[in-house]
Formats: C-alpha cells, structure tokens, sequence
C-alpha cells in the first residue's frame, strides 16, 4: 500500500481526507496526522470517525492550492484517488513549499481491482498481451511530466494489494 512509502517521522499531512480511513490508519502507526478536504461533510465524518476511536482530528477545510501550514511542516504529504487539484500548479507548489527537503508527495491515482493471487497474475498476462504495457510506460512519464517542472524527483511502483494493484507515485522534493 501507500504507507510502505511514508518514511518513517511525523506530521503527515493528506490531501482530500474524504471520511477519514487513512488519517485512523495513519494514527494508529503513531503518525502524527493532518487532513484537509473541501468538503464540510468528509470534515465531520472524519472528525467523527478519529474521535469515536479515540483520535485527535486535526482537520482543516481547505483548498490543496493554499495550504494553511508554515513553509517545511511535513515529513510527508499524500493523496489518495485525488481530483484534477493534484497536477495544478498551484498545488504542487504548496505542496512543495509544506514539505520538508527531501520529503515525499505520495500520490495513489488509481486502482485495478482483481480477485487474488490469479487474478493479479491474469490482470498483469492481459496487460502484456494488449499492449497497456507500453500505453503503461507512457503513463509513467505523463506522470513525471506532472510533478518534475515543479522541483520533484518521480519513481512510480504498482503496489499489489489483497484485492487490487495500485498505481503508487513518490515525488520527492528535490533539494
């Protein structure tokens, strides 16, 4: 999953914290964890959801494009199955300006969904076979094109998970 490439240090902080399972899991680590969403919603159901576990939630309604932290807070930033708001400029620059030298951006923009074991070895025969191979790679570098202009160093992993391959990119803020 994602968490494998946090490195290990605290705050975090995550982008669209939607109703708020990766704060509860980032927590229960011991990360010291934020969230911003633009949603009032995902705020109270977050808040509700880290409370009722006996949480701190350190949530804010806010923009990813005006990040209400001081310049080099976070050990790490991450966003899972973001919106378009992560390959504004605007969001990688205050991504990068919260972010610690070094740190990473962890972005998960998608998901395959297989059955197991011979799905992932099906979904991974199928992908060869029709050529998303190479539609893949160029993917790849559409990503970097994204994050590289903006101070940020791309490696990009599929992360198998129990019931999926997720696409995993780690742009980390260059010196």
């Amino acid at each position: 999953s994602s968490l494998r490439h946090l490195p290990p240090g605290s705050p975090v902080l995550e982008l669209a914290h939607g109703p708020g399972h990766l704060q509860a899991s980032l927590m229960a680590r011991s990360v010291r964890a934020y969230g911003i969403d633009l949603s009032p919603q995902m705020g109270e159901l977050a808040r509700e959801r880290l409370l009722g576990q006996g949480f701190p939630a350190r949530l804010a309604l806010a923009k990813a494009q005006t990040l209400p932290f001081p310049a080099g807070t976070f050990a790490a930033v991450i966003s899972t199955f973001p919106t378009e708001f992560i390959a504004d400029p605007a969001t990688l620059s205050e991504v990068r300006r919260v972010l610690r030298p070094g740190a990473p951006l962890i972005v998960v923009p998608t998901a395959a969904f297989t059955s197991g074991g011979a799905g992932k070895a099906a979904l991974g025969w199928a992908y060869r076979a029709t050529g998303q191979h190479d539609a893949a790679q160029s993917q790849r570098c559409r990503i970097a094109e994204v994050f590289e202009p903006h101070g940020f160093t791309v490696e990009v992993f599929d992360e198998p998970c129990p019931r999926s391959l997720a696409l995993v990119v780690v742009a980390r803020k260059s010196p």
